[in-house]
């Protein structure tokens, strides 16, 4: 039984996940403009898609690191060692990710870093760079961990069980995007967008769904039920 899956938590879980989903389908959108814009699919996106682009995430993160805040409360003991791994690479993820996108936000623009020969290597998502290189691992790697560990939470009902085999999915396919690193072509690293950008939404909203119908712990007399 989960102990720690109160009202408040089952709250925080379905707001977190609501919350990314709708911006994580904003975050979609923006992205796909955004490559539409392009001329050729080597080119960074520029503006204004890149700037919407970097404060969805500033926003997006946070909620996923709440929405794994309420995967731990819900986990039973037994598997809680798992969700709180599952959580601290979820908040590395958006500790280090939100670093990166602000920094390069504030500061890539400014007249005081233009034309400065290592400003491309230290402030741009151009590859290579340095922070290309976090937000890689943040993503691919970080992300991936999570959504990995936070799979083993999961099993029993058919939704539970959907919620795995997602959860293994977009942590797969986010490892995956690693090969555009290792082969040197960055085109590769789309795999990995497509696991955190549009599998991992569709585990949030089905994270909603079970939230939703389970029944907070005052209400359990023993183990966890969905209504």
């Amino acid at each position: 039984m989960a102990l720690t899956f109160t009202a408040s938590a089952r709250r925080l879980g379905m707001v977190s996940a609501v919350g990314t989903v709708l911006l994580s389908v904003a975050y979609t959108a923006t992205l796909v403009a955004g490559f539409l814009s392009l001329k050729s699919p080597l080119q960074p996106i520029g503006d204004p898609w890149f700037s919407i682009l970097e404060i969805l995430i500033l926003l997006t993160t946070p909620l996923m690191v709440a929405l794994m805040v309420a995967v731990d409360a819900w986990a039973a003991a037994e598997t809680k060692v798992f969700s709180r791994m599952a959580l601290v690479f979820m908040s590395l993820l958006a500790g280090l990710t939100c670093s990166v996108h602000f920094m390069v936000l504030t500061l890539g623009r400014l007249p005081a870093f233009a034309g400065l020969a290592w400003t491309p290597l230290l402030l741009s998502f151009q590859w290579p760079s340095v922070p290309y290189a976090l937000d890689i691992f943040a993503w691919d790697v970080f992300f991936a961990l999570s959504v990995l560990l936070a799979a083993t939470v999961f099993s029993g009902s058919r939704l539970a069980t959907s919620i795995r085999v997602l959860l293994v999915g977009s942590g797969l396919l986010a490892l995956s995007g690693l090969s555009g690193v290792i082969f040197g072509d960055m085109r590769l690293r789309n795999i990995g967008i497509v696991g955190y950008a549009g599998v991992f939404p569709v585990v949030a909203l089905m994270l909603a769904i079970l939230f939703q119908r389970t029944i907070p712990r005052k209400s359990w007399p023993a183990d966890r039920t969905e209504s």
